[in-house]
């Protein structure tokens, strides 16, 4: 239950504005989550959910016409997220893999993106030139979302595995000395 209602604060954090909260968005998160929480069979709601987001933003919002073709990275990094979450957090969770999902989350997202970003566009006369110096003029214009997606996913995933560990221990803790004093 908690990963869905952790994915619709995702689906939230992308339709409601927000614009104090520089950025912030629980998808990264939500989706490590999702890929940590849930079986395989469930594995396509988090992706049809944030598809159905992304069209709606795109031509209700933005008012753009709406090519699926522009967010086949998008929809195959929630995918790949989903997947990530599962294989560093179904197993075992501990805050060295919650730290390392935190970071290879929006590292991969970001990556990614701004690949698929300067690749469409690095043409003569496009926004960023062909060659190494242009991917990097590209990557160093992302770097401001990137630092907010890791905070994000941060906070998320601390928040969705840290307070049921910390109130585990708590409720152990309360057993383990209420047997003592016995």
């Amino acid at each position: 239950m908690s990963a869905y209602l952790l994915l619709l604060a995702a689906l939230l954090s992308r339709v409601v504005p927000h614009p104090g909260w520089y950025g912030f968005t629980a998808v990264g998160g939500s989706l490590l989550y999702f890929g940590a929480r849930r079986n395989w069979r469930e594995m396509l709601a988090p992706l049809v959910a944030l598809g159905l987001v992304d069209y709606y933003l795109t031509t209700h919002v933005y008012a753009y016409a709406f090519h699926w073709q522009d967010f086949a990275i998008t929809w195959g990094w929630y995918a790949a997220a989903v997947v990530l979450g599962r294989i560093l957090l179904a197993q075992k969770v501990s805050a060295v893999r919650v730290a390392a999902a935190a970071v290879l989350g929006p590292t991969s997202f970001f990556l990614v993106s701004n690949y698929s970003v300067w690749l469409g566009s690095h043409y003569a006369g496009g926004m960023y030139a062909p060659g190494l110096g242009g991917l990097l003029t590209c990557l160093v214009a992302g770097l401001p979302f990137y630092g907010r997606d890791v905070l994000s996913t941060g906070l998320v995933l601390t928040l969705a595995f840290g307070v049921p560990a910390a109130v585990r221990r708590l409720q152990e803790g309360r057993t383990f000395a209420g047997q003592r004093s016995l």
